[in-house]
């Protein structure tokens, strides 16, 4: 059997799927679907994900500090927007 990517996906899908996330596939999530996680294929940091992982909270799997949440989201919001297309 010869190695491609979706040999790689489907396992990969299997392995997070097992690990507890929440897994889809591409066809549904593409910009434009109900279960789009993006607005653009343009769009690469998915903004809402990235917001919900800073603020989770400690006892909920982040490992964040509280007291540096705002100056991350800062940090990465600056970067972020200069880097997303007009």
């Amino acid at each position: 059997m010869s190695l491609n990517e979706s040999i790689v996906e489907d396992a990969d899908l299997e392995w997070f799927g097992e690990l507890g996330y929440a897994v889809g596939h591409g066809p549904q999530l593409v910009p434009g679907e109900p279960a789009a996680v993006r607005e653009s294929f343009g769009e690469v940091v998915l903004v809402g994900r990235l917001r919900e992982a800073i603020w989770r909270p400690a006892n909920a799997g982040s490992a964040i500090p509280a007291d540096a949440r705002p100056t991350i989201k800062r940090y990465l919001q600056v970067r972020i927007e200069g880097n997303q297309k007009p």
